[in-house]
């Protein structure tokens, strides 16, 4: 497998994946200029709202991994089939986020602010953004299908346009016309309708390449996306309460401490873009190795992307380490939170590595179809390794010490699991289709 096929499918995921968190910090930046208040409103409703949509990227990762078997054995048609099925699951499940978000707004911006000035707010940006819920889903299956079939360009080309119009219509919209937060909410919608309205328009243009390709609704293939879809919702939620947990842990230590750990989370989530575009190269080209048949060649597949996860991996530490006496001075230059960004700095780097492989393998047993082992384990490293030992920092008054060790031991869970599942060679089960006769769980 040439290395060029494995960077061209990352370099043109990267983007992908970076285009929300530029967006939210354009966001962050134009509606900072109205004041406190409107800003702490956008924090409140912009998390809220991401958690949400974090929670359903099954709609990607879970049509990608069908997509490429299809798209391996040489049944273009079927594996496009797969991105027709996950956008009405998309459509579905985003109306419904839509009419559940118009009833809890007011109780959960109540709950997440201060039932004040900042939940109204928050609730005003929550009464408008949830219209783009089922167009971001659509994105989201539109993104699954094409790196299934290992078309990454055209995702690129949509995700910026829209992302370049919401950046010229928030400020238009926020100070120009003075609407305020809500500008902000109308744009984003605005975006969303261009990304989805392109991903549409590329199904109709496969049908019309592809006759055979059904538009209609198929309620088997539904349930069975679905049912890999309940394993990555599950394997999510025990990130994000990880994560939760930890920031909120980390508050309770003091104002230096919850700085001093956001920094670091934030460039733990930058590498984790970077680590993620490998992840999705290796789905595409492990489901198409193990749709063609070749179980094998998925094998060498893995191999050589967990050898580019694990260089890449050290390449971040020997990095950040190096930046370590000039990075954290320009996040803040607050002397309480430089002189306690130390005590997760040094976890952070060292890692690295690990997280290279993991997010490497994770890619790999993603595009294998894996989700039910992928689920159980990263609960279990949750449940047997963070979430405790975070808790008992909080009693023991370890501090950062104590989170970022608690980090550390779920990363090293995943680490040893994650790694004899692929030793074990169970997960490269050949076949064009992910069911009970292709399912790695049976093996």
């Amino acid at each position: 497998m040439p290395a060029r096929q494995v960077l061209r499918l990352a370099v043109q995921a990267l983007p992908v994946l970076a285009a929300e968190p530029l967006y939210v910090l354009v966001d962050t930046a134009v509606v900072g200029r109205l004041g406190a208040v409107p800003l702490a409103g956008l924090a409140v409703a912009g998390v809220l709202f991401a958690q949400v949509t974090t929670a359903l990227n099954f709609l990607s990762y879970g049509t990608t991994a069908r997509s490429a078997r299809l798209h391996g054995a040489g049944r273009r048609p079927e594996a496009v089939g797969e991105g027709v099925q996950a956008t009405w699951v998309a459509l579905a499940v985003g109306l419904l986020v839509l009419g559940v978000g118009q009833l809890v707004a007011r109780p959960v911006a109540n709950a997440l602010g201060d039932g004040g000035a900042v939940a109204d707010a928050a609730v005003g940006w929550l009464r408008i953004a949830p219209f783009g819920a089922p167009l971001i889903l659509v994105t989201l299956a539109g993104n699954g299908w094409m790196r299934g079939v290992q078309d990454t360009a055209r995702p690129l080309r949509y995700v910026l346009a829209g992302n370049g119009l919401s950046a010229v219509l928030c400020p238009v919209l926020v100070h120009g016309l003075g609407w305020g937060l809500e500008g902000s909410a109308v744009a984003n919608v605005a975006a969303q309708v261009v990304v989805a309205g392109l991903f549409l328009v590329a199904l109709g243009r496969e049908k019309k390449a592809h006759p055979e390709v059904s538009l209609l609704p198929r309620l088997p293939l539904i349930r069975a996306q679905l049912s890999m879809g309940r394993d990555l919702i599950l394997r999510t939620a025990g990130f994000q309460i990880c994560f939760l947990s930890a920031t909120a842990v980390a508050a309770r230590f003091g104002a230096s401490a919850v700085a001093a750990h956001q920094v670091v989370l934030q460039l733990w989530n930058f590498q984790a873009l970077v680590l993620d575009a490998v992840a999705i190269a290796a789905q595409a080209l492990v489901g198409a190795a193990l749709g063609g048949g070749g179980a094998e060649h998925a094998k060498g597949v893995a191999a050589q992307v967990i050898r580019y996860g694990l260089i890449l991996g050290v390449v971040f530490a020997v990095v950040f380490a190096a930046l370590y006496p000039v990075l954290p001075g320009l996040f803040t230059g607050d002397a309480a939170t430089l002189d306690t960004i130390p005590e997760a700095w040094w976890f952070f780097v060292a890692l690295q590595p690990v997280a290279g492989v993991v997010f490497a393998i994770d890619g790999v047993l993603l595009g294998a179809g894996d989700a039910a082992f992928l689920r159980t384990t990263t609960l279990l490293a949750a449940v047997a390794g963070f979430l405790p030992l975070i808790w008992i920092s909080l009693v023991a008054g370890w501090g950062l010490v104590g989170i970022w060790t608690g980090l550390s031991l779920f990363m090293l869970i995943r680490f040893v699991a994650v790694g004899l599942r692929t030793r074990s060679g169970r997960w490269a089960v050949p076949g064009a289709v992910l069911g009970p006769a292709s399912d790695p769980q049976a093996g």
